[in-house]
């Protein structure tokens, strides 16, 4: 019989052990078309795709379910160790002809954000809501991604910045009423189309209680802004099983502050300044490239912060920086990465200072 002294020892040892194999990030994978015939910038094959499902499986990856991983993240709870989110955007038909069979046989959850315009009119290549409802019947979920799958930042011609708040507000709101309506209940959560948002829609977002993804490449931790969620692409150019293995073994950058300069970019060349926080990483290691450029130049302001700066100011329309550092066991990348807007008075997008 244990004396409580070996008891304590046994009780601490298995926590320690848990904890190890608990896991505080989550990695969530990014779909489109599971299609060899849609473009293929946005799609992967179903060859592909299985491929790339055997691997979750054979490498012991724990696919949940995002809102509930999303849940535990925010409040500090583990997630199982090697825990990664499945996701697709845009509700196309092949998903469940060509992407559910493939998950149902392995038993493993998903999300997909809907845009609800294609479905009210029944178009055949996007899902039905019975179709939807099939699918939650092994384990999948059915999110906000707007009506129209609009630019947010753009405004109509002669809109008001009132109005065309509203309008964004409407493209949301209504998607939550159509999903509480086919199919009884919302996780709550959205991702925005083109992966575009501003200070305004994120305050929009978080009032109504929802999270959001944008289109940065990233892993989710606690430190997240859970109204501009990053997502890994594993379609297209990402779907070669090789990238997929770095990205699943990314893990999220350990900032403890980042500077970007605002949602929008300017004729000047963008830069963010980002601090580490104290711990042992491979600084000198750490490489940043831009959107169409290659890579940043790093000014090291001090032994945890550096400044990273575009060579060249981005064109219209959407840019980023990619940071990535290898961790000290050189497994894992630590990532981080950030989107900014270049406006122009053509397109009506919305100011700054909006």
């Amino acid at each position: 019989m244990l004396s409580k002294v070996h008891y304590s020892i046994l009780l601490g040892a298995l926590s320690a052990s848990v904890a190890a194999q608990a896991q505080d990030y989550l990695p969530v994978l990014q779909y489109h078309h599971v299609s060899a015939s849609s473009p293929k910038s946005t799609s992967v094959t179903p060859e592909q795709f299985t491929e790339q499902m055997d691997y979750l499986k054979s490498a012991g990856f724990q696919v949940v379910d995002l809102r509930s991983a999303l849940d535990d993240l925010k409040a500090n709870k583990p997630l199982p160790e090697k825990a990664v989110a499945i996701s697709f955007d845009d509700a196309y038909r092949s998903i469940y002809q060509a992407g559910f069979p493939i998950l149902k046989e392995r038993n493993f959850p998903f999300t997909v954000f809907i845009n609800t315009e294609p479905v009210e009119r029944k178009s055949r290549s996007f899902l039905t809501w019975d179709q939807m409802k099939e699918m939650e019947q092994s384990g999948g979920v059915f999110a906000n991604h707007t009506i129209s799958h609009p630019y947010m930042l753009r405004k109509e011609k002669g809109e008001s910045d009132e109005a065309w708040l509203s309008r964004m507000t409407n493209e949301v709101n209504t998607v939550e009423s159509l999903l509480e309506k086919n199919l009884g209940h919302s996780p709550k959560m959205l991702a925005y189309p083109y992966g575009e948002s501003n200070a305004q829609i994120r305050t929009m977002i978080k009032e109504q209680g929802i999270m959001a993804f944008g289109q940065q490449s990233g892993v989710v931790s606690a430190d997240s802004d859970f109204e501009n969620l990053p997502r890994f692409p594993a379609s297209g150019a990402y779907a070669k099983l090789s990238t997929l293995k770095t990205k699943l073994n990314a893990k999220p950058m350990p900032l403890l502050s980042e500077k970007t300069g605002g949602d929008y970019a300017t004729d000047q060349p963008v830069s963010i300044s980002l601090t580490f926080k104290e711990g042992k990483y491979r600084l000198k290691d750490l490489t940043c490239y831009v959107a169409g450029q290659g890579k940043a130049k790093l000014d090291w302001v001090s032994d945890t912060e550096v400044t990273a700066t575009a060579e060249k100011p981005f064109g219209v329309g959407r840019g980023r920086i990619n940071c990535t550092m290898p961790d000290n066991s050189g497994k894992h990348y630590y990532w981080y990465s950030n989107v900014w807007i270049r406006s122009s008075p053509d397109q009506g997008y919305v100011s700054e200072k909006s």
